[in-house]
C-alpha cells in the first residue's frame, strides 16, 4: 500500500536513525523510497550571498542523498535521490503531491523536559499542511518497532477520524496487525454535579456509538478489531498515551483538521499533542477542509 515513501533528510543523527525505519517499511511493502535533501534559500543570509552558499548547500545536500541511497542499496531498497532549493517545508509539501508520494516520513526532535518531544519547525508544517500522509517518529529509536503488530486508531467518529481508520484498516491488512480503536470522553470542562454526571452518561454513550460505527466499517473491509475502548480522562492525549503503554501498540493513527485560509491545515490540539508526545510513531491522515 505504500509503493512511494518520501523521506526529506538534512543528515542529522535524528534522520539518520530514522531512515531505519524508513527501509523497514520500504522493504515490507516493496516500495521505492524518494530521499530529498532541500537546501534553505529562505534565509536572509543565504539569499543575500548565493553563488558558493549555495553551491556549498547543494554539495552537501548531495552527499547526505548518496550515502543514504547506499544504505539503501545494501537492503535492495530502491531509490530516487533529489537535491532541491528553496524553503524546505514547502519544497517537500510540494514535491510529495508531485511526485504521488504515499507517505512522507519524518522526524521529531528531541529534548529532555515536560515535553520531552517538539517538533522541529519544518517537521511541524509539513504535518499541518501536507495532503500526503505523514509518519513522524523520534529521533532516538525508542518505541520504534516494525512490522506493526497493534495499530491504534483515536476515533471522534469526525470525518478526519474516519480517514484514520479507513489507512488504518488497510495497514492491519498489509501486516497483519491487531486494529484497536479508541473513542475517549473529555470530561476536563464538566463538573461534579449531578447534571455533570447526567453529561458524562450521554458522552459515554455518543462514544459507544462511534465506536460500533467504526467497528463496523472495518467489519465490512474485513477486519474485526483486536479490541475496543471508552475511556474517560481529563486529557485525550494522555489517555491515548496509557493505551499505548498498556496495550504494546506499536503506531497510532490519527487524523487531522483543516481549514481553508492564509494557514491553510492546522492541527487539532489532541493531535497535536499526540504528534509531540507519543511513544510510538504516529501517521496523521488529512480529513477535509472546513471554513
Amino acid at each position: 500500500m505504500f509503493d512511494t515513501i518520501l523521506f526529506p533528510t538534512d543528515g542529522s543523527d535524528g534522520a539518520d536513525a530514522a531512515f531505519e525505519h524508513v527501509l523497514d517499511v520500504a522493504e515490507a511493502h516493496d516500495a521505492t523510497v524518494y530521499v530529498l535533501t532541500v537546501a534553505d534559500t529562505s534565509r536572509d543570509s543565504v539569499t543575500q550571498i548565493r553563488g558558493q552558499v549555495i553551491d556549498a548547500l547543494e554539495r552537501e545536500g548531495a552527499r547526505i542523498v548518496q550515502e543514504m541511497a547506499e544504505r539503501a542499496s545494501d537492503r535492495n531498497v530502491a531509490t530516487v535521490t533529489e537535491v532541491l532549493q528553496g524553503e524546505p517545508y514547502s519544497t517537500i509539501v510540494d514535491y510529495a503531491a508531485v511526485n504521488d508520494a504515499d507517505v512522507v516520513v519524518m522526524p521529531t526532535h528531541g529534548r529532555q523536559g515536560l515535553e520531552r518531544f517538539l517538533l522541529g519547525s519544518t517537521t511541524e508544517r509539513v504535518v499541518r499542511r501536507s495532503d500526503v500522509p505523514v509518519l513522524t517518529l523520534h529521533p532516538d529509536g525508542d518505541g520504534v518497532r516494525h512490522p506493526y503488530r497493534n495499530v491504534l486508531v483515536p476515533t471522534d467518529g469526525s470525518d478526519p477520524a474516519g480517514a484514520a481508520l479507513d489507512l488504518a484498516v488497510d495497514l492491519s491488512v498489509a501486516a497483519d496487525a491487531g486494529l484497536h480503536l479508541l473513542s475517549v470522553v473529555d470530561v476536563a470542562s464538566l463538573g461534579i454535579d449531578v447534571r455533570a454526571n447526567i453529561a458524562v452518561e450521554s458522552l459515554e454513550e455518543s462514544a459507544a456509538d462511534v465506536v460500533d460505527e467504526a467497528t463496523e466499517t472495518a467489519s465490512e473491509a474485513g477486519v474485526t478489531p483486536a479490541a475496543t475502548a471508552i475511556e474517560l480522562g481529563t486529557s485525550v492525549a494522555r489517555v491515548v498515551r496509557s493505551y499505548v503503554d498498556d496495550n504494546d501498540v506499536d503506531l497510532v493513527v490519527v487524523g487531522t483538521h483543516g481549514r481553508t485560509g492564509f494557514d491553510r491545515y492546522v492541527l487539532g490540539s489532541v493531535t497535536e499533542k499526540l504528534v509531540r508526545t507519543a511513544p510510538v510513531p504516529v501517521l496523521t491522515v488529512r480529513g477535509t477542509a472546513t471554513p
